[in-house]
């Protein structure tokens, strides 16, 4: 009898958690690194800190998927396309959490410009769509997202990003949800070619303050080993990656103390 009170339990804690309006995030490379990426650069920048994909200069596309504590109702699927060009990079990126009747979709569209040799900004205009068993029609709303980066030297780079400073949400037929406004700020030090370290902190607004550090290293040239950690509470994360020519995979695990893993995977192409 224990059992299936501990599964009924855990699913419980899920819903409260996670069926809520929020924001995700997209790229297998950033979940092994506890999602400490808000400075870094990768085609899955569309979901952390656009400023970055300045520093793309080749088109890009990826694809993601995520079995929230190994659930497939709380699945997680997205992708994310780069295309840089001599105006500016653009950035267009999707994702859709939950199966059959719930289900959260998010598309966003986004522009960034290196304004300086040091110095890039960004700007991402986000549909965000809720579908709910209980109503016929989705709910949706539109809200922004901005981001900066600062290369300090060779080796250290600085993010910040805003998503969602206005505070919109969902308006229900009996009260209007809003999503908070979220604010990251980090770091990252890349030693050389092998090892990169990174370090951010997030504030929510109606949150306290979470912290979070990733660890990158590379052994051989196209393998990456990478570890996280971030707080409140705590979560582990592990994966590694692997790049042949123009195609590269990522695996990540998470995993909180209560609940269990998270697995997730993303393949990416980039034009060479």
């Amino acid at each position: 009898m224990q059992k299936p009170f501990y599964i009924l339990l855990v699913c419980l804690t899920i819903i409260a958690s996670e069926a809520s309006p929020q924001n995700y995030t997209g790229g297998a490379r950033s979940a092994a690194l506890s999602n400490a990426f808000v400075s870094i650069s990768d085609t899955w920048s569309t979901f952390h800190n656009q400023a970055t994909l300045a520093q793309l200069n080749t088109f890009s596309a990826g694809v993601y998927y995520e079995s929230k504590y190994g659930i497939d109702d709380f699945a997680l699927a997205a992708s994310s396309v780069v295309l840089p060009t001599g105006a500016g990079t653009f950035g267009l990126s999707f994702y859709q959490f939950g199966k059959e009747t719930f289900k959260e979709h998010k598309i966003g569209f986004a522009y960034a410009k290196q304004l300086s040799e040091r110095f890039n900004a960004a700007i991402q205009f986000d549909y965000l769509s809720q579908r709910m068993p209980e109503n016929a029609d989705a709910f949706s709303f539109v809200t922004f997202e901005v981001g900066a980066t600062y290369q300090l030297n060779e080796q250290i780079t600085l993010g910040a990003h805003s998503y969602n400073p206005v505070k919109n949400g969902f308006n229900y037929p009996k009260e209007k949800i809003k999503l908070p406004a979220v604010y990251r700020l980090g770091a990252h030090y890349a030693f050389d070619e092998h090892v990169l370290v990174s370090l951010e902190t997030q504030k929510e607004s109606d949150r306290d303050a979470v912290v979070r550090s990733g660890l990158e290293f590379m052994p051989l040239e196209n393998l990456a080993l990478r570890f996280g950690i971030s707080g409140r509470p705590v979560q582990y994360t592990a994966g590694l990656g692997y790049s042949l020519k123009n195609i590269s995979t990522d695996i990540a695990f998470s995993y909180h103390g209560n609940l269990g893993f998270t697995p997730s995977v993303s393949v990416q192409y980039q034009l060479k």
